[in-house]
């Protein structure tokens, strides 16, 4: 009889683009969201949790960069045969929301949603398939206000998560200026307008002479290759140029340049009416261009933006991989997308919003020492000397508990007690309360204050830390008041 083959073990690793967090990082980017929740409600928005699964049909075409409406995202037939999807972002899901129950919400809906998104991306640095997001949106404003609170609220959350005023920029352009600079070009060609737009966002690497070369013949870029270019004359390409060189250190000076950069285009000249009146209603309110400001160059890469776009910049120096400095970057951005729900309703219906990377943020909050450079402090540890007396030391640690101390009981094998005080260590444990049959016969606890013992083991010669004793014998009703006095003394 043929010998029955084991089938093989899994192998015990994460999938491909994602990654596992840990209790920190967990607690981090929970604080943070809490934080940003705080902003977004004060400002007026209500929470929203919707499903993390939708319909293909309902995502749409409206994936980042793709063709295909299952393509980068992860997708499965259900029993009926219909196409099912993890969500890509939170906005798609919004607009089919709004759609669903728009005769039960107020208008303007102002909400906002967190949580994780999936996109089946190929994974790079710092790139997951799986990361959180930030939103905020406002369906059925069609006033530029809207958008102008949105640039408020965003520059106000990055101050609030602990991103100073001076290493931030929120920069604001409309997309309907950049559709009058091709107005005026007179591009007809559907691909050639797709490879201006490619060559536009390109500005920021390449420069001023580099976008008049991939606008005309090409290039070669630093890696000696050659880029073939979109074949436009000069004269066809001065008005991209003068779009993107039309920021000045004076506001209105910006303006007038985007005038002339749009020509004689009415859609051209809309989108620079309502970037003067973002300007003066951030002014209004106080934000000045320390905080926000105008500038052509921001260009949204999703097809949807119909009017005003913003982007949040981080602007402090970091290190790479190869110790160069580079800025952080990017760490939110959203628009005006004025066509998102109409697929679902016939009808037009205005809405903008904004998007914050929370893994990005968390990141650059750890660049700049703001968060984890310290460990959490992990619970008190009641260790167990007599496993026959487990109901005493779960007595312990309720009073411990019910005081608002966070506490465990060891639950592992009790039977080596330097072993419970290794798992204390690991779990950086403040203390340990240790009772013996002795200590409990004598109405008393040992309470050992697991910080201070580190700090004298890795310095003895402190007299600061000779002086404090590292382990207390007080009586058993005494237990909570002193693991709060020793809790005191560490924080």
């Amino acid at each position: 009889m043929a010998k029955v083959k084991k089938a093989p073990r899994p192998k015990a690793q994460t999938p491909k683009g994602f990654r596992d967090y840990f209790g920190a990082e967990v607690t981090e980017r929970a604080d943070m969201l809490k934080t940003i929740a705080e902003v977004y409600h004060q400002y007026g928005f209500d929470a929203l949790e919707s499903s993390g699964v939708e319909t293909v049909e309902a995502l749409g075409k409206f994936l980042p960069d793709v063709d295909r409406p299952n393509e980068g995202v992860f997708a499965w037939q259900d029993e009926d045969d219909a196409w099912m999807a993890l969500r890509y972002d939170l906005t798609a899901p919004l607009a089919r929301v709004y759609a669903q129950h728009r005769n039960d919400l107020p208008l303007p809906y102002r909400r906002y949603a967190m949580g994780p998104v999936w996109r089946n991306e190929k994974p790079g640095p710092g790139r997951y398939r799986q990361f959180y997001q930030c939103d905020a949106d406002t369906v059925g404003a069609a006033n530029v206000a809207a958008d102008a609170e949105i640039c408020a609220m965003l520059s106000d959350t990055l101050e609030r998560v602990g991103i100073p005023r001076g290493d931030y920029l929120v920069r604001v352009n409309n997309r309907k200026v950049l559709n009058g600079v091709l107005e005026t070009m007179g591009l007809s060609d559907d691909k050639q307008r797709d490879d201006v737009l490619r060559t536009i966002d390109k500005f920021d690497k390449v420069g001023e002479a580099g976008v008049r070369e991939l606008l005309g013949k090409g290039r070669l870029d630093a890696s000696g290759a050659y880029i073939d270019g979109v074949g436009l004359s000069a004269d066809q390409a001065e008005p991209v140029v003068a779009f993107l060189t039309s920021k000045d250190a004076d506001v209105a000076k910006t303006f007038a340049n985007l005038q002339d950069a749009i020509g004689g285009s009415k859609v051209g000249s809309e989108g620079v009416g309502e970037l003067e009146k973002i300007g003066d209603l951030l002014a209004a309110q106080g934000y000045g261009a320390d905080r926000i400001e105008i500038d052509p160059s921001v260009v949204r890469g999703l097809g949807y933006y119909t009017g005003p776009v913003f982007e949040a910049e981080l602007t402090f120096e970091i290190l790479d991989d190869k110790g160069r400095k580079r800025q952080f970057g990017s760490v939110a951005g959203g628009g005006r997308y004025d066509d998102l729900v109409k697929r679902f309703t016939g009808q037009e219906v205005p809405a903008t919003g904004v998007s914050i990377g929370v893994d990005r943020l968390l990141a650059a909050l750890r660049e700049k020492g703001r968060i984890g450079g310290t460990v959490a402090a992990g619970p008190v540890v009641v260790t167990v000397m007599d496993k026959n007396r487990m109901a005493d030391y779960q007595t312990m640690v309720a009073e411990l508990r019910n005081a608002g101390i966070r506490a465990e009981v060891y639950l592992g094998n009790p039977k080596n007690f330097g072993n419970q005080l290794k798992y204390a260590d690991k779990r950086q444990s403040p203390v340990a309360v240790i009772e013996g049959g002795d200590e409990h016969e004598n109405g008393v606890v040992q309470i050992k204050d697991l910080i201070l013992g580190a700090k004298i083991a890795e310095n003895a010669t402190l007299e600061e830390w000779k002086e404090r004793p590292s382990q207390y014998e007080v009586p058993r009703d005494q237990l909570v008041a002193k693991v709060r006095e020793i809790l005191d003394l560490n924080s």
